[in-house]
């Protein structure tokens, strides 16, 4: 049996899992689950080919589906030697800011974050206890999408709120942490000098955020306290006056209500009442489908703008994450309400993807890069935190 690192990336909707060679970590199996909690359906790369099939009806909560899974790699591969899991865990609080080992305390610490982050966080879990339900005693680690943001200027991270609040934990965290990482360790390779400068990522996919960095470390980011935060995005709403809130309340909507309605029935799917999935909307010929385009299109040039404000500037513009990646119509869209800041889109290059995408002499650059957070959490376990933690574990 070889020895192996597994990795798990367990979003509201996905599954994106990897088993790696623990000596080099050379990947063996990198795959997707797509559907959780609909019709899951597994694509996967195995040695002898791409694996593509729907799970089980009975696999459909996180749990079950992340044992399905595992019992799947094991049946194909063969016993697996598994030395350590690295899993994405949104929500780090107040608490942590680097990947920890996740003892029974610290499992415990986590669920408290669960109502900050409803739709993730309790994915994440299930899938750290279907790791230990099948390799137990095996360390296991988490790597969180707030711990990017954590070292922000204090008055980022504020609210005017009363100060006791902030110190009992009513702060702008910020999320999709483990993608800015990795797109930070990718900026002065694509964009030379003017990725150390000041650089405005865009995460654009089903959840979606901005991240302005200076020197490759966060500075501000538009979601805060919760996920809802910032952009509008797949069913999400995005920035809101909070008298809403306070409206519904009064209108006798209970908090599951609102709940649904911000975080599940707003967004894309809300405006458009088509789809929450971009692919869908630009291939309608319906009005409510191009409104709602055009209002994902106003709330990332209206962040951008507050963003590059607050840095006194912008040096280049990344896109990254599905609709990032993969949308060249909404990155065109997005260029061109940026003239007056100096970008100037290539348009040909847009269309062909990745690399950079603005014309030559562009004051602002702007470029696609791929995002793989996946590969954050295999760098935590490949720099040696699971030795460093076992050892702790073995002295405690």
């Amino acid at each position: 049996m070889k020895p192996v690192w597994l990795v798990l990336n367990i979003g509201s909707s996905t599954v994106k899992f990897g088993l790696f060679g623990v000596e080099d970590a050379t990947p063996l199996v990198r795959g997707l689950v797509e559907g959780i909690g609909l019709a899951p359906r597994l694509k996967a790369s195995l040695p002898d080919g791409t694996l593509e099939l729907r799970a089980p009806a009975d696999a459909r909560d996180a749990k079950e589906l992340t044992l399905w899974l595992l019992g799947l790699l094991e049946g194909r591969l063969g016993p697996l030697d598994l030395h350590a899991a690295g899993h994405r865990v949104v929500h780090g609080g107040p608490d942590y800011n680097a990947p920890v080992l996740l003892t029974p305390e610290v499992i415990e610490r986590l669920e408290s974050f669960s109502p900050l982050a409803p739709s993730h966080q309790p994915f994440n879990l299930a899938g750290i206890r279907a790791v230990e339900a099948r390799w137990p005693g095996v360390p296991q680690i988490a790597c969180f999408d707030t711990a990017f943001h954590h070292d922000r200027p204090r008055l980022a991270r504020l609210y005017a709120l009363p100060r006791a609040m902030a110190e009992e934990g009513i702060l702008r965290y910020g999320f999709h942490g483990l993608s800015y990482d990795y797109i930070a360790t990718r900026l002065p390779e694509v964009l030379g000098e003017a990725g150390r400068g000041k650089v405005i990522v865009a995460h654009l996919g089903s959840g979606a955020s901005l991240c302005a960095m200076e020197n490759l470390r966060s500075v501000d980011t538009t979601m805060g306290f919760s996920a809802l935060d910032g952009l509008m995005m797949g069913t999400r709403c995005g920035q809101l006056d909070p008298g809403v809130i306070l409206h519904f309340l009064r209108q006798g909507l209970t908090g599951p209500e609102i709940e649904a309605i911000l975080g599940r029935k707003s967004g894309l799917l809300g405006v458009s009442g088509i789809s929450p999935d971009m692919r869908d909307l630009l291939q309608s010929d319906r009005p409510e489908a191009a409104e709602a385009v055009e209002l994902f299109v106003r709330f990332i040039l209206r962040q951008i703008g507050a963003l590059a404000a607050g840095m006194g500037g912008i040096d280049a513009l990344v896109f990254t994450a599905g609709i990032g990646q993969h949308a060249p119509e909404i990155r065109a869209r997005v260029m061109a309400g940026l003239g007056w800041l100096g970008l100037v889109p290539d348009p040909a290059a847009n269309l062909a993807g990745e690399g950079v995408i603005s014309a030559p002499g562009s004051r602002v650059a702007a470029a696609v890069i791929a995002t793989d957070e996946e590969e954050v959490i295999l760098r935590a376990l490949h720099r040696g935190e699971i030795a460093h933690f076992a050892a702790r574990s073995a002295l405690a």
